[in-house]
């Protein structure tokens, strides 16, 4: 509790905190505010389907539960999250982006607008087709057949209120970016990162309660002391380094010298967080957008609708569950191989004079970067995906019908509440008081 008060001696820490508290709070009152022209009786229907552990569930948890209420930021903050990841994979790709990227705040400045226009876009898309699917009867198709989900969630006449819907969905995700950026300037810590936070521990408090109400104290103690456990495990592994020692060769300049310095280069063992995750779920979404184009009925339409329906969509099937976690492992090393460039590190390396003992600067650097992130990102990935796939072993196990604490819900509470703690620490620590973190 000391280390607590000190936040609030410092005035300017203090009004970080209250600024990111309020904006927040606005967050949470816009997830209440469902759009214009929604039959509320369905809304109820959809909050409970999309309680279930699959893809439409992954999209309720980012979105704070504001997509089982259909309000106005049911799209959450997805939208921005997946033009930021393919805003990063084409600067691989295109030019221009690369040379923006390397030109420091100005080009970061340049790609951060277009990742906001990619995400507008994307917005419209989602948008559109959440209430065309859920406005024309085909929304019960998304759930598996386990949940009660509403065919209709739009009032008639459809399509006047359609371009009401879809628009207000936009606006809602524009706000959301919005807030984020403000929480990011004036507040404490990443805003996205911080939204997406607040959207995952929001559903925590009534999740314990609705378990302890319905199971036994004994198997309450079990999940709780269980999710503890999770909380240990993911903190080591998100801490967790591989540290690539680096020298750098003495040189003199005028009458100085400079260099001769030891460092390291930080290889985290998670270094791709919950962006597999992600990926995956998306990838997953694509056969039931697709079955849902296709529509229902008999022949062959209808054979992939119902596979569709009972292998991709029903989190309960092992089937999901083995490709999900594939997905994840797949997604892992794809995006380690985006991030972190063993090419460019070496050159790097060997442009400042910089070297690994025992290794010499060029190719052979190039390919013991390589195959040193190949080797981390293995158990790394194997972790995420056991993290994730836990709340269905426990669900099979247990028998239980949610697991609150686990899969992305801790990946995303545990990392950014590390984040958090590194900012406060460190402005704690520039005015002498003692921080949160030891060495």
């Amino acid at each position: 509790m000391a280390k607590i008060s000190n936040i609030f001696k410092v005035a300017e820490l203090r009004n970080k905190i209250l600024f990111t508290l309020a904006m927040l709070a606005i967050y949470r009152l816009g997830s209440s505010l469902r759009v214009p022209g929604v039959d509320a009786q369905a809304i109820s229907q959809l909050r409970e389907a999309s309680k279930s552990q699959g893809a439409l569930g992954f999209l309720n948890l980012f979105s704070g539960g504001a997509f089982g209420s259909f309000s106005i930021f049911a799209l959450g903050i997805m939208p921005y999250i997946t033009a930021s990841i393919i805003m990063q994979v084409l600067t691989v790709v295109i030019p221009k982006l690369e040379e923006w990227q390397q030109e420091g705040a100005t080009g970061q400045r340049k790609i951060t607008q277009w990742t906001r226009y990619v995400a507008i876009g994307i917005a419209t898309l989602q948008g559109a087709g959440l209430t065309f699917i859920f406005g024309q009867g085909r929304g019960s198709a998304f759930f598996s057949a386990s949940r009660k989900a509403p065919d209709v969630v739009l009032l008639d006449p459809f399509m006047p209120r359609a371009l009401i819907v879809i628009p207000s969905l936009v606006a809602g995700t524009a706000l959301l970016m919005w807030l984020g950026e403000l929480i990011s300037q004036r507040g404490i810590g990443n805003g996205m990162s911080m939204v997406i936070f607040a959207s995952v521990v929001s559903g925590l408090p009534y999740n314990y309660y609705s378990l302890l109400q319905t199971r036994k104290t004994l198997v309450f103690i079990i999940l709780v002391a269980l999710s503890i456990g999770i909380i240990i495990s993911v903190v080591r592994v998100e801490l967790g380094q591989r540290r690539i020692p680096v020298q750098f060769a003495k040189r003199v300049v005028g009458r100085k010298m400079y260099g001769g310095q030891n460092t390291y280069i930080p290889l985290k063992v998670n270094q791709s967080g919950v962006v597999p995750i992600i990926f995956a779920s998306s990838v997953l979404l694509l056969p039931v957008l697709m079955s849902n184009m296709l529509g229902s009925g008999e022949g062959w339409r209808g054979s992939i609708a119902r596979f569709v329906t009972q292998y991709l969509i029903n989190s309960q099937n092992l089937l999901y569950v083995t490709v999900f976690g594939l997905l994840i492992i797949a997604f892992a090393y794809f995006y380690n191989s985006i991030a972190f460039d063993p090419i460019r590190q070496a050159d790097q390396l060997r442009k400042q004079g910089g070297f690994v003992p025992g290794i010499r600067p060029g190719q052979q650097t190039e390919s013991f970067l390589g195959k040193t992130v190949n080797r981390i990102t293995l158990p790394g990935a194997t972790f995420v995906a056991v993290i994730a796939i836990l709340p269905y072993i426990v669900l099979w196990v247990g028998n239980v019908r949610s697991f609150p604490f686990a899969g992305t819900t801790v990946l995303i509470a545990v990392g950014v509440a590390l984040e958090l703690m590194r900012q406060i620490d460190s402005q704690l620590m520039q005015r002498n008081y003692e921080g949160f973190l030891k060495q």
